[in-house]
């Protein structure tokens, strides 16, 4: 009513998410803006609509991601560290759960960024990946890569605690868990790629990605990696140093 707000519209080049927009946007923002609004006393600017958006949002994910990594990573080690009293498992752990992420990384980028799936899950690449989805993708597949684990780790820890040897005790753990956690993942990998038939594609990279990764998981890591590298570390998997225990 005061007469002292005004909404002014201003066409960027570009499709509103390519680098055309985006240095548009910064021209709008750092040239434009400054030497015209800017020189009004009092006067306060901000850019909004898409482009700025998303702009703004993928600069707040780039500052912040690397606290949100550093947090679960460091929470899942500690966390195993007092679980299983043990310095050696909580690092194999996070190392093994990282590789799943990673080839889930992997897959989304062959499949989305560079267009290796269109014809096969019927979309167009943009020759990008949704910048939501790693960080997405990084907490859900840990926590999922960490029950498995856990409820596998804790079978042979049992087994140990038994026999006093590793190698039976990793014998005995996979030999337990292995038809739990097949059915579990076969149940997941299927829900996951349900949301591969949407249209909207970036769900189609959410349940790509989610799917690959758990059945990864399942079997190469945790049927293959895990009692192998278990296997070769032998007795250190149970290391602790006296002054941390």
């Amino acid at each position: 009513p005061a007469h002292t707000a005004a909404i002014i519209q201003v066409p960027l080049a570009g499709t509103g998410e390519d680098m055309a927009s985006i240095r548009a946007l910064a021209t709008l923002r750092d040239k434009v803006i400054p030497e015209t609004l800017g020189r009004v006393p009092g006067v306060r600017v901000a850019v909004t609509g898409e482009t700025a958006g998303t702009a703004d949002f993928n600069a707040l994910m780039g500052q912040r991601s690397a606290w949100v990594f550093g947090f679960v990573l460091l929470f899942a080690f500690v966390l195993l560290l007092v679980s299983f009293r043990s310095l050696v498992i909580p690092v194999t752990a996070v190392l093994l759960n990282l590789l799943s992420v990673a080839a889930a990384y992997g897959v989304v980028v062959a499949l989305f960024q560079w267009g290796w799936g269109q014809s096969l899950l019927g979309f167009t690449s943009v020759h990008s990946v949704a910048s939501w989805l790693p960080l997405f993708l990084f907490v859900v597949l840990f926590g999922l890569s960490m029950d498995y684990h856990v409820f596998i780790l804790s079978r042979i820890r049992e087994s140990y605690d038994r026999t006093g040897r590793t190698d039976l005790a990793v014998t005995a753990g996979i030999k337990t868990t292995a038809g739990v956690v097949t059915a579990a993942a076969v149940v997941m990998v299927f829900v996951f790629l349900t949301f591969a038939t949407l249209s909207m594609v970036q769900l189609k990279e959410m349940g790509v990605g989610l799917a690959v990764a758990v059945l990864l998981d399942a079997t190469v890591v945790r049927a293959l990696l895990l009692p192998a590298t278990m296997k070769l570390l032998g007795p250190r998997n149970w290391y602790l140093p006296r002054w941390l225990g």
